[in-house]
Formats: structure tokens, sequence, C-alpha cells
């Protein structure tokens, strides 16, 4: 599938979520793919809240102007509290460094914020 090199490059990807009444939620994250699977650093709150009720998600890239080049990954997800923080994930940090400084953030301090880390399966790409 060519829309697998994108996984390496863009930047945010949509997750989308289903609370416990089943209503879904969607979001912008920043993302680390690292061929088998997607790390997604999170806040406590609603993404947290969705993977617990509901480990289906799905995973959306952006589609370019005229709605083509679209990429969709239907996945399993679970907080990963073994996972290391963000600060400490070479490839994580280096593709979101200069986003975290626009933030006026280190890694360290992004890591202590985005505390969560979610680790999503890839069960299907559409």
């Amino acid at each position: 599938m060519a829309g697998k090199a994108r996984l390496k490059n863009d930047l945010v990807v949509w997750l989308v979520t289903a609370d416990h009444q089943c209503r879904p939620h969607s979001v912008l994250v920043w993302f680390y793919w690292d061929g088998e699977s997607f790390l997604v650093y999170s806040l406590p709150g609603q993404k947290v809240r969705g993977v617990q009720a509901n480990p289906n998600v799905e995973l959306h890239l952006n589609s370019d102007l005229v709605g083509d080049d679209v990429v969709r990954i239907s996945g399993t997800a679970k907080i990963a509290r073994k996972e290391p923080p963000a600060y400490k994930v070479p490839g994580y940090v280096r593709k979101y460094r200069s986003q975290m400084k626009n933030l006026g953030m280190t890694p360290q301090q992004f890591s202590e914020q985005y505390s969560v880390p979610i680790r999503i399966r890839p069960t299907r790409f559409h």
C-alpha cells in the first residue's frame, strides 16, 4: 500500500474512539509508527477514557485536497503504562522535537504533560 509510506512522514492522524455509550470522538494526535504498531501519547482525558471503554479504534490520515490518497486503519488500542515516556523514544522525539519547541516545551516537559501512552495495533488497512 503506497499510503503506508505516509505513516513515517505525516505529522498528525485522526484518532477515532467511542465512549461507553458508543458516541464517537475524533481528535488529531501525534503518532509514531514503528512498522508494526502506533504509539500515541495523550493527556489524561477523553481519549484515554475512550480506549478504556472500547479498545476498537480507527486512524485516518488527511486526504489530499480532492479527497484522494485516503489512508484509514482499523485497530485495537490499549493504555500501555509500561511504554517509556515520549522523551525516551528517539523516533518520536526526532519526529516532533520542533513541534514541542513551538509549544514552548522540552521533550521532558512534553512527556510530563502527555503522560499516557496508547499503543495501537492495526487490524486492517483500508
